[in-house]
């Protein structure tokens, strides 16, 4: 028998109601356009960003590249400008590299604070949501 996913509760860093990071391109671990997550989202898809080509370009070279298309129309790969739930380690590895994408925390799953401290993304933190 398969163990069933649940949803963990949909709350932001700031315990507050998790808001819609992006539905075009529809976004997160459910694809639900939020960054909410389970036991089962093993990669921690909790950081809502808005990706640039600094990032994009990291993200390839690191072997994810979340800007080419897939083949069969299932993933129309990322422009700068759009926002998308990334895996929180991946945001740490790339701020230690310096090409950490912008934040939108009420988009950010508070899970994400298990990896990334709060005053951490809030230095990356856009201000409007």
């Amino acid at each position: 028998m398969s163990k069933q996913i649940t949803l963990d509760d949909s709350v932001n860093v700031f315990g507050d109601e998790l808001l819609p990071c992006s539905l075009d391109p529809l976004t997160g671990f459910f694809r639900d356009g939020c960054c909410n997550t389970c036991e089962q989202d093993v990669g921690s898809h909790t950081i809502c960003v808005e990706v640039n080509d600094q990032f994009l370009a990291f993200s390839k070279s690191v072997g994810n590249d979340l800007s080419t298309p897939q083949p069969g129309g299932t993933f129309q790969g990322l422009k700068s400008g759009d926002r998308w739930c990334l895996c929180a380690a991946r945001w740490l590895q790339a701020y230690q590299d310096g090409a950490a994408p912008r934040i939108f925390l009420n988009s950010t799953h508070i899970n994400a604070l298990e990896i990334v401290p709060l005053e951490l993304l809030q230095e990356f933190a856009v201000t409007v949501n």
